[in-house]
């Protein structure tokens, strides 16, 4: 599952088979962007702003950045 970031610059993966979500990513996004509803966690793409707090924030490297998906200094 792909989700674009509103700036254009960044896509994120989730691997919500992956995921046991415990809601660190919630918990510490910033924009309030990444919901976690009935076992199933996605990013509202028109809050997140690519802080990648999430990315860091999780515990079991569930969320990542895609092959494309590039971190520059101005976002982290």
């Amino acid at each position: 599952m792909y989700r674009q970031a509103k700036t254009g610059k960044l896509l994120i993966e989730i691997l919500p088979n992956k995921c046991d979500f415990c809601g660190c990513c919630v918990g510490i996004c910033p924009e309030d962007a990444i919901e976690l509803k009935e076992a199933e966690i996605y990013i509202i793409d028109e809050r997140c702003t690519n802080c990648s707090k999430c990315i860091w924030s999780c515990p079991i490297e569930v969320i990542k950045f895609n092959k494309e998906g590039v971190l520059s200094k101005s976002l982290a």
